[in-house]
């Protein structure tokens, strides 16, 4: 039996799981599509509560995996189970005979496009989370050319959703969007902010604290209701249609800049991988494990595993804690197949 562990995914998850399980001696080959390891962390700028710079996170990670083989750029092709192994073969030409397979493959945006009643693609100043964030780590957006008046965020864009076929909370969203509207403040004091939201899930330690900063220090509004209609006046402003739900009361406001919280759904792109293995997945989109409490970390199938976002919407330590136990579950694996 060999001791080659493969690793679909260099996002932070991946990399904390090939960290964990190069310092126990395992062969681990990281295998990531784009051509920079991170994933999404890669293109954020600062972290909820604290606001901790997220390249000094991604660095220290890049840094953990020292010594661990990883191809950029690079997809897998095919997996096959042989009678203990699977033989992975990669885009690169490379194949790999692996005792053990970790899914780090992560999490999609909702394309915010099929919320057509919100206008993003449609009209120039509806943005999404991820463009703000953008904006924030390099300064750069085309459609932020001046100083906004009034921003408005968007909660659960995607997710809570009957319509867009997405039940589930994608958990990241309300402590984004209060983090990034405090953000917005201090890029733009002068400005109004709102949110609008259907119901605050700030249930992490500090996140309240930050919500209440938000009002408090930031002066961010926040109103409780869905939007139903985001259109463009002839001046380009944005007019954003919602009910008070608290006062039961139709609003309009008009805004010169709209941020959609686009909530997460599973990768395709590790959905392709897991296709090929037959894993199975729930009504959400996401994988099976093989149960909700004591095995969270096992697929249905011996030697695939799982960790972080491919299994359910997670907050970044979420995702670190689920790629430490991923690393203790595979080695757990190998012992016991001796």
């Amino acid at each position: 039996m060999n001791n080659n562990v493969i690793i679909i995914g260099g996002g932070p998850c991946g990399l904390e799981a090939s960290a964990q399980l190069h310092q126990m001696g395992y062969n681990v080959i990281l295998v990531e599509r784009e051509p920079q390891l991170g994933g999404h962390l890669a293109k954020w700028d600062r972290l909820f509560p604290e606001g901790i710079k997220a390249k000094e996170v991604l660095d220290q990670l890049i840094a953990n995996i020292n010594g661990v083989k990883y191809f950029l750029n690079t997809e897998v092709k095919s997996i096959n189970q042989l009678d203990k192994e699977y033989n992975v073969i990669l885009s690169n030409g490379i194949t790999i005979l692996a005792t053990a397979v970790l899914m780090a493959s992560g999490f999609d945006l909702f394309p915010a496009e099929k919320k057509e009643e919100y206008g993003y693609g449609i009209y120039d100043k509806v943005i999404t989370n991820a463009d703000l964030e953008n904006y924030f780590n390099t300064g750069k957006d085309r459609r932020i050319t001046a100083a906004p008046k009034r921003i408005g965020f968007v909660h659960c864009v995607g997710s809570r959703d009957e319509k867009a076929g997405n039940r589930y909370c994608s958990k990241v969203c309300c402590a984004t969007a209060v983090k990034q509207a405090c953000e917005a403040k201090e890029a733009f004091p002068d400005a109004e902010v709102f949110c609008f939201y259907m119901d605050l899930r700030m249930f992490g330690r500090g996140y309240e604290d930050l919500y209440l900063r938000a009002q408090k220090e930031y002066g961010v509004r926040f109103i409780r209701g869905r939007v139903s209609e985001v259109a463009e006046d002839i001046n380009s402003q944005l007019i954003v249609k919602a009910e008070d739900t608290l006062s039961g009361k139709p609003i309009k406001v008009t805004l010169d800049l709209l941020v959609l919280m686009a909530g997460m759904t599973n990768c395709q792109a590790g959905v392709k991988v897991a296709n090929m293995l037959s894993l199975k997945k729930d009504d959400d989109g996401f994988f099976t494990c093989k149960d909700s409490i004591l095995h969270l970390q096992q697929s249905d199938k011996k030697g695939i595993f799982y960790a972080g976002a491919c299994t359910g919407p997670k907050t970044l330590p979420d995702t670190l804690h689920e790629a430490r136990a991923a690393a203790i579950a595979i080695h757990n694996y190998f012992k016991e197949r001796k």
